[in-house]
């Protein structure tokens, strides 16, 4: 049977204790607090529980309540316009929140408490109320849903039952909005996490390549020197804007107007292959100031590298010069190698004809610390005005075409002997530069080019300058810095 409207577990004649244990309250707001229901948009699922509950009834007035610290809220109601919530004064709703049955007030102007809520003493003038109140799997009663009439009434065991189920119904929709709600919160989640993922990604490719960018700058020199009679060009292009290659150059004086210059390549990318990079620039700088011998330097750079710990079994190719002016403007040049990539003579031809080409690597020349006893080669050739010379490392031989193919030495030779008259060595790069921009996705490997050239006569009264720059791979965009 309903329960009767004095059943607060009080004596007669006196008023009930209608509010719940701080803690059991602090419990019950935090799971209202949990479902995220108050103050939302009318719902259609909660609109048609407050329908079929004034239908089932038949009664004017049907709503969903949710109880809030001061208020009672209607997530739903039928036949009650423009009011959205009231206060949570005891009696009806807020007195039905704190027991775990169905409340039912046949009169309301019978009841001690009842009969003082607004909604009986004002416009409204309920005079029948039940409600039952909308209960979570861990006890907490959120609110209620209510049937009220202007007129007193009693209703049956089996009326509380359906509208105990009609309760039920609303949490179990409650629930599945909150399953709904978790689900989308996971996948902003989820999305927001991989923003973030994505921007932190970006940060650490971005600090990656900054990093890789300033030591690879440090393994190349700033700047090439002004050589008196000779111009001067380079270029270097990466691979990959987050790995430090291993290819290196130099250019610079030794007494009696010498000049020593160098070309090379470490096997491998990365922090131990610039450490072996910086020990070979160094070592090839401080054997030269010692010997006069190219074959001994690389001697010095073999022992240097098979003794160095952090050097490992890091090993690599070399190109070693040595440039003596000579009294008709010219150079003599002493070339010693050690397993690298033949280096390219470039000469006018008699008349009009193309440039002669003429690799220039002495037999002999084995990888650079690889083995104690490594053997070297070394040449000798006169560079005279209007000649040039090229160095590279192999990413340039080995750079593919669009047709899968390798540029190969027979390539670049083809390049070289494609231009005529006086070699430019400013030109020269300019022109492999222009070669090797369409095989960038082809170049899998660095490339560093060093070249060197005399001027004409015409030419050298004009000045020479040393020109140098420095592409990056297609991470970058390929800008020039």
């Amino acid at each position: 049977m309903p329960q009767p409207a004095s059943a607060f577990g009080h004596e007669p004649g006196q008023r009930p204790h209608l509010v719940l244990e701080p803690a059991v309250e602090a419990g019950r707001m935090a799971a209202v607090r949990r479902y995220n229901i108050l103050d939302t948009p009318p719902d259609g699922a909660f609109d048609r529980v407050a329908a079929m509950a004034a239908r089932l009834f038949d009664v004017p007035v049907a709503t969903v309540t949710i109880v809030d610290e001061d208020r009672i809220w209607f997530k739903a109601a039928h036949g009650l316009e423009g009011v959205s919530e009231i206060g949570r004064d005891p009696g009806l709703c807020g007195s039905a929140v704190l027991r775990d049955e169905a409340l039912v007030i046949p009169d309301t102007l019978l009841d001690d408490v009842a009969c003082d809520n607004p909604l009986v003493t004002g416009p409204m003038g309920v005079r029948f109320y039940a409600a039952a109140p909308i209960t979570t799997s861990d006890g907490h009663r959120l609110g209620t849903v209510n049937i009220l009439d202007t007129t007193p009434r009693a209703i049956t065991e089996k009326d509380t039952a359906t509208l105990a189920d009609l309760a039920a119904i609303v949490m179990d929709e409650m629930e599945l909005r909150l399953t709904a709600l978790k689900t989308l919160r996971y996948e902003q989640q989820q999305r927001q996490d991989e923003r973030e993922a994505r921007e932190r990604a970006e940060k650490d490719k971005a600090a990656i390549a900054s990093f890789a960018s300033t030591l690879q700058r440090t393994l190349l020199p700033p700047a090439l020197p002004t050589v008196p009679g000779l111009e001067l060009a380079c270029h270097y292009h990466t691979a990959s804007v987050y790995d430090v290659g291993g290819d290196f150059y130099d250019i610079f004086p030794l007494d009696s107007g010498r000049w020593a210059f160098f070309l090379g390549d470490v096997c491998g990318k990365g922090a131990e292959a610039a450490t072996v990079t910086s020990l070979a620039r160094y070592t090839l700088r401080a054997a030269a100031q010692l010997t006069p011998d190219p074959v001994a330097v690389l001697q010095a750079l073999n022992s240097a590298l098979l003794a160095d710990v952090w050097a490992g079994s890091r090993f690599c190719t070399a190109v070693f010069g040595l440039l003596t002016p000579t009294h008709d403007k010219g150079f003599t040049v002493t070339v010693a190698t050690g397993g690298h990539p033949p280096a390219y003579h470039l000469s006018p031809a008699d008349g009009d004809g193309p440039v002669v080409v003429e690799a220039v690597q002495p037999k002999g020349g084995m990888l650079i610390g690889a083995l104690p006893e490594a053997h070297f080669a070394a040449t000798t050739l006169n560079l005279q005005p209007g000649e040039g010379l090229l160095l590279y490392t192999d990413g340039l031989s080995e750079a593919r075409t669009p047709e899968g193919t390798m540029l190969g030495e027979e390539g670049i030779t083809q390049f070289l002997a494609r231009r005529t008259g006086p070699v430019s060595a400013g030109t020269l790069v300019k022109d492999a530069v222009a070669v090797l921009e369409p095989l960038a996705d082809g170049a899998g490997d660095d490339v560093a080019l060093l070249a060197l050239s005399i001027p004409t006569f015409e030419a050298a009264g004009k000045g020479a300058a040393a020109t140098a720059h420095t592409t990056a791979a297609p991470e970058s965009n390929g800008e020039e810095r």
